[in-house]
């Protein structure tokens, strides 16, 4: 069977949360492989609407496994908040359908007060964080000074990490104005959560080894989107992890042979929260009414959306990092009654034309858009469920954008219920 990675094709808030949902139905086993509750995904199911940020989408669906992978960083007061909102809206959580990787680092109180602390602190250009702990504890795993979830089981082994991870923190602190870390309340609030975690810990990359071999289809789920990849994206407004297609591997342990399609979810406009370079960024009532008519507000922040129009620059340059073999387009209702649509398909850098981002910062902000026009549609795509209930200029859109990124389109989505999509490709086919 092939197994599926779904990303985010753009700056997130693309609506993978519902096509990973739609595709979950299908899938036995449904991985997330990175990030940690910065993430926002929305699933909207007979009506009934579900948050998640750090669960899997497919913990909505019964008999399936969901698991989050040690390229996750995890939250563990925040995954216990997060499981009993769920059970509060009639939704089974145990051991038998949430795994937890044994080797996944935690996001302690304390990445969370350094997050906040160096935003407000910073004199520059803020990277616009939500201010969750994310970067500073992708920073302890890379410096080896991470607590991760196995650790919760030895008293001796966690200590010893929390003396390891006050050392550096504490003099961070010094320098920030914050009072150093009371080892001993930290230590407390590890004990008292660890039996409430403990139980999902598995050695995940073992169990999906094993999935794989018996045939089983696993959906991998990424959070955010390809363009804030720490390698990849608008550097250094991006997030802490990598976010491409690649990382599905890395962060599950899996190899990238098990990978067997790349879903890039893409929106059929273009926004972003926070701070960075934007080139289509539109800021008219044209903007306004994308935003208002795409409800473009961040699931977790609250914060409202940048809007602009498509980026075909952006969204083949994405395809290619992440080895895209289809896309899912989402919101295309959104576009209903513009008169006129434009796309940008390249950039003008102080006079020279462009048909990628350059990496340069400097560069990026210099950029300016190149558009073309396309005729816009009176008629509703709302709910349409085949490309017969689609207007014709709606199609002319769509088979634009693929020649434009270089990449076809597998899935449409016309709303946020999971049932209003055109299937073109099946991710899951062989």
């Amino acid at each position: 069977m092939a197994n599926v990675v779904v990303v985010g094709a753009q700056w997130g808030d693309e609506g993978k949360g519902k096509i990973v949902d739609w595709l979950s139905e299908r899938a036995d086993v449904i991985a997330r492989f990175q990030g940690g509750h910065n993430a926002g995904h929305t699933l909207v199911i007979d009506g009934k609407v579900y948050k998640l940020s750090l669960l899997p989408s497919g913990i909505v669906r019964g008999g399936k496994l969901s698991v989050i992978g040690n390229g996750v960083v995890l939250d563990p007061w925040h995954l216990v908040t997060e499981i009993e909102k769920l059970r509060g809206q009639g939704v089974e959580i145990s051991p038998d359908n949430l795994m937890i990787a044994e080797n996944a680092p935690l996001i302690l109180p304390v990445h969370g007060e350094l997050d906040r602390a160096r935003e407000s602190a910073t004199a520059v250009a803020k990277i616009g964080t939500t201010g969750r702990g994310i970067g500073p504890a992708y920073e302890d795993k890379v410096g080896r000074r991470a607590i991760r979830v196995a650790d919760l089981a030895d008293e001796t082994t966690l200590a010893t990490r929390v003396d390891r991870l006050l050392a550096h923190h504490d003099a961070l602190r010094r320098g920030l104005g914050i009072d150093p870390i009371d080892r001993d309340a930290l230590l407390a609030q590890l004990r008292e959560i660890a039996p409430q975690v403990l139980p999902y810990a598995k050695p995940v990359w073992k169990v999906l080894n094993e999935a794989r071999r018996a045939g089983k289809r696993i959906l991998f789920e990424g959070a955010q989107g390809a363009l804030l990849d720490i390698d990849f994206g608008t550097y250094p407004y991006v997030t802490s992890s990598n976010v491409i297609a690649g990382q599905a591997a890395t962060g599950t342990g899996l190899g990238p042979g098990a990978i067997g399609f790349v879903l890039g979810i893409v929106k059929a406009y273009t926004t972003r929260v926070g701070e960075g370079p934007f080139p289509a960024e539109l800021f008219d009532a044209d903007g306004e009414r994308l935003g208002e008519r795409g409800h473009e507000f961040g699931t977790v922040t609250g914060r409202k959306r940048r809007c602009g129009w498509f980026d075909a620059v952006l969204v083949r340059q994405t395809c290619a990092t992440s080895g895209v073999s289809g896309i899912a387009l989402t919101k295309l209702d959104v576009l209903d009654g513009f008169k006129t649509l434009k796309i940008c398909v390249g950039y003008d850098l102080d006079g020279v034309r462009l048909d990628y981002l350059p990496t340069a910062a400097d560069q990026q902000a210099r950029c300016t858009p190149i558009y073309e026009e396309m005729e816009g549609w009176s008629e509703t795509t709302a709910g349409a469920r085949s490309w017969a209930d689609l207007p014709g200029a709606a199609i002319k859109y769509v088979r634009r954008i693929e020649e434009l990124i270089q990449c076809p389109v597998a899935l449409l989505s016309t709303s946020p219920e999971r049932d209003d999509t055109i299937l073109v490709t099946d991710p899951f086919a062989d």
